[in-house]
């Protein structure tokens, strides 16, 4: 069985609903299972942030996912608290050679994403892991009308809502549902053959 692990914090709920999207999408390809695993302001305690169950779901998986949404330029505060405890995991190297991605949501339609997907890239990366992009064209692109990958992210997987700030219940586009589902499909095949695949000799 292949695991793709999502870890990911949310504020207003969208980054949720995007992570649950994407786990649904996971759990469509045979022999690969999703695991959500929520970032909280609970998780910090003085500063520092501290899961122990949530860092040793990560070094079991087969992928690791990050999601957060995108605050003035950039991942949220929990979530980065979360990136800076996880630098033992980078020490042990326990990540190494994982498949990751990325994923983001801001209520305007750049918000400056892009800048919050290259630093979950370079975070990634600098973990020594094998970082893969969004692989849809814009539906428009090739003349559709389903809205998949609508904000043309390449990088990872971009959301964009109205702000609501808490008056209204997080809903997401219709497209951008359907690229996160389409992202996880994509995750979970990537992890599936770089885990299976035979070494040479």
């Amino acid at each position: 069985m292949t695991t793709v692990a999502i870890v990911y914090f949310s504020g207003s709920g969208h980054t949720h609903l995007l992570a649950q999207a994407l786990a649904e999408g996971v759990n469509q390809v045979p022999g690969a299972t999703a695991q959500l695993l929520r970032i909280t302001g609970e998780q910090i305690v003085d500063g520092r942030w501290q899961d122990d169950t949530v860092m040793a779901a990560l070094a079991q998986a087969d992928a690791i996912v990050f999601g957060s949404p995108t605050y003035m330029g950039g991942v949220a505060a929990q979530f980065k608290a979360f990136i800076d405890a996880a630098s033992s995991a980078w020490f042990a190297q326990q990540w190494k050679d994982k498949i990751a991605g990325g994923f983001t949501h801001s209520g305007s339609l750049s918000g400056d994403k892009q800048s919050t997907l290259l630093y979950l890239a370079i975070n990634a990366t600098q973990h020594g892991m094998v970082w893969v992009g969004a692989g849809d064209l814009p539906s428009h692109y090739i003349g559709k009308t389903d809205g998949v990958n609508r904000l043309g992210s390449f990088m990872g997987m971009m959301g964009q809502s109205p702000m609501t700030m808490g008056q209204a219940e997080a809903a997401l586009d219709s497209g951008d549902r359907l690229t996160a589902l389409s992202y996880g499909q994509r995750i979970a095949q990537a992890a599936h053959r770089w885990s299976r695949q035979p070494m040479a000799v």
